[in-house]
């Protein structure tokens, strides 16, 4: 075998995940090990060079046709200087994680946020599959964002572009306090975190849900709930999907973007969510920034980050 693959790391708190992917953005083959985050930054960056050796050395492929590694982490980083700034979740602080696994690998290294990661790996094989641009969401704990414009991840002259998650949607009269600080993101109130906020709100206050017999809400049981015809959950879900599709028209009117793509843990509620959102972009974007425009779900699931790592090397 001659072609060229690429290995992508997604660092993550607990495990870090490598694959190798073909020119393609095929996700060819996976591992997946301990981080070692409580062994210190020298035994995470170990672990690194060692999970990435070990997947060449596992696969049919050999070291001389890696091209590349790319890794997508968690945290803030100065991308074009290959430095890890601050990652909190894994105890990276200033890091030259680059540098430090091209003189390792000796093999060209790129980083990212994992946000981007993730809409890269969507972009290049997911669901945006040979559409050149394309806005991505994540939905999970946090809202996560990246942008990808013709074919490659737009970063802004900093490297924080797509902070999709706090953008101010949300009047000051219902705003609330995000984590970044701010008043009314939209991570307030389309996250899991905000739609467990609000479920929690409503049974505190004695609204008449069923969600008043769950010990412990979760963003799932808000979405079975409101699928059940449960007035209240089915308030807070288009109270969520609202803004989504509030913020999604803002993008619209200054990236034009073919299609949104929406990822993580929350998107999995499906047509209850997707079809509001829909509904609001509609009513809000004019009528020249939707045409051609689709919202649809993310389609790599969990393998978005290693995906989209991987094509760091070739559309970043």
């Amino acid at each position: 075998m001659s072609e060229n693959i690429y290995v992508g790391v997604d660092l993550g708190g607990t495990a870090i995940k490598v694959g190798i992917c073909n020119a393609e953005g095929n996700l060819l083959h996976t591992f997946e090990g301990p981080t070692g985050t409580a062994d210190g930054v020298d035994t995470v960056i170990d672990n690194i060079e060692k999970y990435v050796r070990q997947i060449v050395e596992d696969s049919p492929y050999s070291w001389d046709q890696l091209a590349g590694v790319g890794a997508g982490v968690a945290g803030f980083t100065n991308i074009r200087e290959g430095i890890i700034i601050l990652a909190p979740n894994i105890g990276f602080r200033d890091v030259p994680i680059r540098s430090i696994l091209e003189e390792r690998l000796n093999k060209p290294v790129k980083i990212d946020n994992d946000a981007n990661v993730a809409a890269l790996g969507e972009a290049w094989s997911g669901a945006g599959q040979g559409i050149d641009n394309c806005v991505c969401y994540t939905l999970g704990t946090g809202v996560g964002g990246g942008i990808i414009i013709n074919g490659k991840i737009y970063q802004g002259f900093a490297g924080l572009a797509g902070e999709l998650g706090h953008i101010s949607v949300v009047p000051d009269l219902e705003a609330i306090q995000c984590g970044c600080g701010n008043m009314g993101c939209l991570e307030t109130v389309s996250s899991a975190t905000g739609i467990i906020r609000m479920a929690n709100d409503a049974v505190a206050r004695g609204d008449r849900t069923t969600l008043s017999l769950v010990e412990k809400i979760a963003a799932k049981e808000v979405f079975d709930a409101a699928k059940e015809g449960d007035e209240v959950a089915i308030r807070i879900i288009n109270r969520s999907a609202f803004y989504l599709g509030k913020s999604m028209a803002a993008v619209a009117a200054v990236l034009n973007p073919e299609v949104f793509i929406v990822g993580g843990g929350v998107s999995k509620a499906g047509d209850i969510l997707f079809d509001e959102v829909r509904r609001v972009f509609a009513k809000l974007a004019p009528a020249p920034l939707q045409m051609g425009v689709t919202i649809i779900p993310a389609k790599l699931g969990n393998d978005a980050g290693i995906v989209g790592a991987a094509g760091l090397l070739l559309r970043s």
